[in-house]
C-alpha cells in the first residue's frame, strides 16, 4: 500500500468515525449527564492511546520528558479533554445535535481573531468575507428556532465557547508540535485530562449505574476522541497532499446530519443543511482562497 493510499484510508476512518459521535452524544446524554459521559469517554480514550503507546513501543520518550514537558501536557489535558468537551457536551445537552455541530465547525471563524488578537498575526481583508460566509450560515440555523421552534440561550453560548476553546487548544497543540510524538502526546494529554475529571468528582455528583449511559460513553471516547484521532495523525504523516486530507473532513458534518435524524430521530431542516453548507463554505474560502496554504507535506 502506497503512503498515499494509506493517508486517504486512515482519513476515511476518522472521517465516518466523526460523522457518528453527535448522534452518539444524544444517545449518552439521555442516560448520563455531561460530565459522566465525559469522564467515561475520556478514560477510555486514555486507554486506548497507552495501547497506541504501547504498539508503537515509545514508552521511552516519557523518561525524557522534563517539567516543561509534563507542564505542557498538563496544560493540553485542561483544555482537551477537559474544558472543551464539558463545554461541548454542555452545548449537546441544551441544543438539538443538527444545531449544535454546525456551530462547533465554527472554531477557524474564531482561531483567525484569536492568531491576529494574541499572535497579532495580520487578517487579511479577504478573509473578513469567509468569516462572514460562516457567520451566516450560524445565523441561518441560530434564527431557525431548533426542532419546537426556541433554541436555548445557554446551550449556543456554549456551542459558540467550545468553539473558542478548540481554537486556543489548536494554538497550543501547533506550538507543541514537533516537540512530542503524537501518540504520545495524546496518552499524556488525556491522561491529565482524565485525572482532573476524577478529582472533580469530590465535588461533581455522579452515578455511573446506567449500562447504556456507559456503553454509548465509551463509543463516545473510542470514535470521537480515541480511534479518529489516531487515524488522523497517520493520515497527515503519510499523505502526500494534506490539503486533500484537511478537506475530507467537511464530508463529516453532512454525514452526521443523516446519522442524526436516523439514530437520534430529529427531523433535520432544510436551515440546517444551508447553514452547515455555509459555515462550511467560509472555511474553505478562508483557508483556501482567502490565505491559502501549502498544500503539500
Amino acid at each position: 500500500m502506497t503512503s498515499n493510499r494509506k493517508a486517504i484510508m486512515s482519513a476515511a476512518v476518522a472521517v465516518l468515525s466523526w460523522s457518528t459521535v453527535a448522534a452518539a452524544f444524544k444517545t449518552a446524554l439521555i442516560y448520563y449527564s455531561h460530565y459522566e459521559m465525559l469522564t467515561v469517554a475520556a478514560l477510555t480514550s486514555t486507554i486506548i492511546f497507552a495501547i497506541a503507546v504501547t504498539l508503537q513501543r515509545k514508552w521511552w520518550q516519557f523518561a525524557n520528558l522534563d517539567k516543561k514537558g509534563w507542564g505542557a501536557l498538563a496544560l493540553l489535558g485542561l483544555f482537551s479533554p477537559t474544558l472543551y468537551y464539558l463545554v461541548l457536551f454542555s452545548a449537546y445537552d441544551m441544543l438539538p445535535a443538527q444545531v449544535a455541530q454546525p456551530i462547533n465547525y465554527c472554531w477557524p471563524i474564531f482561531l483567525v481573531i484569536l492568531l491576529a488578537a494574541v499572535m497579532h498575526k495580520p487578517v487579511r481583508p479577504r478573509l473578513y468575507a469567509g468569516m462572514a460566509i460562516s457567520l451566516a450560515g450560524v445565523c441561518v440555523i441560530s434564527l431557525s428556532g431548533g426542532i419546537d421552534g426556541t433554541l436555548s440561550v445557554s446551550g449556543l453560548a456554549m456551542a459558540f465557547l467550545s468553539a473558542v476553546l478548540w481554537a486556543v487548544y489548536w494554538i497550543l497543540n501547533e506550538k507543541l508540535k514537533g516537540d512530542f510524538d503524537e501518540s504520545v502526546k495524546l496518552f499524556g494529554s488525556f491522561l491529565f485530562g482524565t485525572l482532573y475529571l476524577l478529582i472533580g468528582l469530590l465535588w461533581v455528583p455522579a452515578s455511573f449505574a446506567s449500562p447504556n449511559g456507559a456503553l454509548s460513553s465509551i463509543y463516545v471516547g473510542a470514535f470521537e476522541m480515541g480511534i479518529p484521532f489516531l487515524f488522523f495523525s497517520i493520515a497527515l504523516k503519510n499523505a502526500s497532499n494534506v490539503a486533500v486530507v484537511n478537506q475530507m473532513c467537511y464530508i463529516a458534518p453532512f454525514l452526521s446530519l443523516f446519522f442524526i435524524s436516523m439514530i437520534v430521530g430529529e427531523t433535520i431542516k432544510p436551515t440546517s443543511y444551508i447553514g452547515l453548507s455555509l459555515i462550511i463554505s467560509g472555511v474553505i474560502f478562508n483557508q483556501y482562497i482567502a490565505y491559502p496554504t501549502k498544500a503539500t507535506a
